[in-house]
């Protein structure tokens, strides 16, 4: 309320004094002139006639604070005059001082019957011409500041009215119900959501307790503006979950939203009121469907994990028992080699030899498998805070030979310490150093290793200078016995990125490659930050 006030305060134009007008009525030139000179010193505007019918001609056009009216005129004398001036609604009310040069009751009497507020008798004294007048003028402009404010009050409330109806259609026309009350409860507003949602008419609402619609409705007073000075208000209270009542007594439940107004008839609080029955029933829905998708999921993993314990005893075991008889065959193949080496017709040594070698090959494939179904095997028991540098250590340890025979050098730069399986860590970085210095291009192995902590977790990259990898081979790298190059130029049963992949997977990372043709091979994990 107080700040609709100031807003109607501050569009207000400051009153400007404006000049009035006197009208002054005399046949003779000379008596027009001497109340010129008596009335000048007021500072107004002063018009002169010189008849009746030249002043009815200004009265036309023109408002005057007074008017001085000489009594006696040829043709319209001055009580005619003023008869006429009284007689036009505009112009009934303007004060009329005679002028005279002589006493007459009967003339006295007329004169005040026609609406003279005075006379003055000539000579006229101009100081007391001036006083009579001066009080006139001052009381033309009090009448001029009271129609100022009478306008401005005017206008002040057609602005309040048409604000009360813009809230009033604003109220309306919001999807809930809206119920402003007092302090105490006391409601003295709704909209038509709230006789729709409660089933009430607007009559029965006004003037009775919210309680009555929500019986454990409260608000806790609190201040309605934040510390900071010149901050707006701000709801105190919102979405909060209430019990309602309808006509018929059934219950339902409600969110309520609180906005307090500080008023000049007190705090007024307006609630807004939702009907929340069907989201209700929607989150226990929701719920429920929820739980069940939980055992279903809970179910399913169990399932899911005991198969994934069944393959992997499976593979274990299938690999293992295949080791044996592909022993027995790759050792006969050998003696008959030994033996019998140039001694049988045709192409029995090459046949022999075919033997050998995929015997030789089959037994890598198993040891590499058993290998790939062992990653799972190891239980987080394993798991302890590793550094990464002494991991990669060990796995150049382990490749010395092989750095030795191909003149691979390996740098690194900044490999942190993390939570996990040291010997798995030591046969990742051991399995990639494999991959960039087997797929070698004409120069010598040059491997480069960094990591980097990215939102909570360390990208690895590592780097090299071989051979490359195409896009559309970036996934199927990882896959299973996956070669992409001919084995007789780049050895490899195909399982050494998958390893790796299980192994980044297992510490509960991720991993890729940033393939680029014939400029070398990014391969990129990540692991989570050590706690």
């Amino acid at each position: 309320m107080s700040a609709t006030a100031h807003g109607l305060e501050s569009e207000r134009e400051p009153t400007v004094d404006r000049r009035v007008k006197i009208l002054l009525v005399d046949d003779t030139p000379e008596n027009l002139v001497s109340l010129e000179a008596a009335l000048c010193g007021l500072g107004e505007d002063l018009v002169m006639a010189n008849s009746g019918k030249e002043a009815l001609r200004h009265l036309l056009h023109e408002d005057f604070a007074a008017i001085l009216l000489d009594v006696r005129m040829p043709e319209m004398d001055g009580f005619e005059t003023a008869e006429l001036i009284r007689s036009r609604p505009r112009s009934r009310q303007t004060p009329i001082l005679f002028l005279t040069g002589y006493k007459n009751e009967e003339h006295l009497f007329r004169g005040y019957d026609l609406g003279a507020v005075d006379f003055l008798f000539k000579p006229i004294v101009p100081e007391v011409l001036r006083s009579k007048v001066a009080v006139f003028v001052e009381l033309s402009r009090s009448n001029w500041k009271l129609k100022d404010q009478a306008d401005e009050l005017r206008r002040q409330a057609e602005v309040l009215q048409k604000a009360e109806r813009n809230f009033r259609s604003l109220l309306e026309a919001a999807p809930d119900a809206m119920l402003m009350c007092r302090e105490d409860g006391e409601i003295i507003m709704v909209n038509s959501q709230t006789e729709v949602l409660f089933n009430r008419g607007r009559d029965r609402l006004i003037s009775k307790n919210i309680r009555t619609l929500v019986p454990a409705w409260s608000f806790a007073h609190e201040p309605l503006w934040d510390e900071v000075e010149g901050s707006a208000p701000r709801p105190l209270k919102i979405g909060t979950e209430f019990e309602a009542v309808r006509k018929d007594g059934s219950k339902f439940p409600v969110e309520i939203s609180f906005s307090p107004l500080q008023t000049d008839e007190g705090l007024v609080i307006t609630s807004a009121i939702r009907d929340i029955s069907q989201r209700k029933k929607n989150e226990e829905e929701i719920g429920q469907l929820n739980a069940n998708l939980e055992a279903r999921v809970l179910e399913r993993t169990e399932e899911l994990m005991r198969s994934n314990e069944e393959l992997q005893q499976f593979a274990y075991v299938a690999s293992h028992d295949l080791q044996e008889p592909l022993r027995t065959v790759a050792i006969y193949a050998q003696l008959l080699a030994q033996r019998y080496k140039g001694k049988l017709q045709g192409d029995a040594d090459q046949f022999i030899g075919f033997i050998v070698d995929s015997s030789q090959r089959m037994e890598k494939l198993i040891h590499d498998l058993l290998d790939f179904s062992r990653v799972d095997a190891r239980g987080t028991d394993f798991f302890v805070r590793t550094n990464c540098e002494e991991a990669l250590r060990d796995a150049c340890g382990n490749l010395r030979s092989l750095f030795d025979e191909n003149g691979a050098l390996v740098t690194y730069h900044n490999l942190p310490a993390v939570v996990g399986d040291p010997v798995q860590l030591v046969r990742l970085f051991q399995n990639l150093l494999v991959n960039s210095i087997r797929y070698r291009s004409g120069d010598s192995p040059r491997i480069h290793i960094t990591a980097e902590l990215t939102e909570g977790e360390w990208l690895f990259s590592v780097r090299d200078n071989g051979i490359g990898i195409e896009p559309q081979y970036a996934e199927k790298v990882f896959g299973i016995f996956k070669c992409l190059n001919p084995r007789d130029k780049y050895p490899g049963s195909g399982m050494g990125l998958a390893i790796c992949r299980k192994i980044v997977s297992r510490h509960e990372g991720r991993i890729w490659v940033e393939p680029t043709k014939g400029q070398g091979a990014t391969f990129c994990f990540t692991l989570p930050r050590s706690q």
